[in-house]
């Protein structure tokens, strides 16, 4: 079954903070777990993709950027967005329909936005997908705390399904790429 790692919106000032907002809950563990799911894609021979958002630092200079602390593997396909959805106007869902993918497992920022619409928009779109329960983050907001939305996603998106395909939250340690959807079905 062909893969891919989809990192979204794992930019500097994204993830940093800047003099509007804070940073993102947990933001060092989420790197070293970003980080380590990438490297194990490159252990198992799976692409990784990264999305960014325009409005992210006015879609310019290093606060743009992925995070320079994030290993970026050479020559990965970056696809830059302007809505909340990644596959929004984007191309990359035909580029994982032109190669076959099947099963993509999704980490970045933020939780209760685009990560929460890549993971519904993949199931109905034909693909399984690993939602990296650790891999993901966002800074809150006045209704609910960072970490109670974490939380609430992983459990909500655990197990979400549209008829064919659905979503598993599995954490950044465990063997992603060896999905577990089948012993669902």
């Amino acid at each position: 079954m062909k893969q891919m790692l989809l990192i979204i919106d794992a930019q500097q000032e994204l993830m940093d903070g800047n003099q509007e907002r804070a940073a993102v809950f947990n933001k060092e563990q989420l790197i070293r777990n970003i980080n380590i799911v990438i490297e194990k894609a490159a252990e198992s021979s799976v692409e990784v993709v990264f999305v960014r958002d325009l409005d992210v630092a006015e879609g310019k200079g290093k606060g743009f950027q992925i995070h320079n602390e994030i290993k970026v593997p050479k020559g990965v396909k970056i696809y830059d967005k302007s809505a909340t959805n990644a596959f929004h106007g984007t191309g990359l869902l035909d580029y994982l329909r032109s190669q076959n993918i099947k099963h993509t497992v999704i980490m970045g920022c933020e939780t209760q936005h685009c990560i929460d619409s890549a993971v519904r928009t993949a199931t109905i779109s034909g693909l399984d997908v690993t939602l990296v329960g650790d891999g993901h983050s966002t800074t809150g907001n006045d209704t609910l705390c960072a970490e109670l939305i974490i939380q609430h996603h992983n459990k909500t998106l655990n197990g979400h399904y549209n008829v064919e395909h659905f979503s598993v939250v599995r954490n950044a340690e465990e063997d992603l790429f060896q999905p577990t959807h089948d012993s669902y079905r």
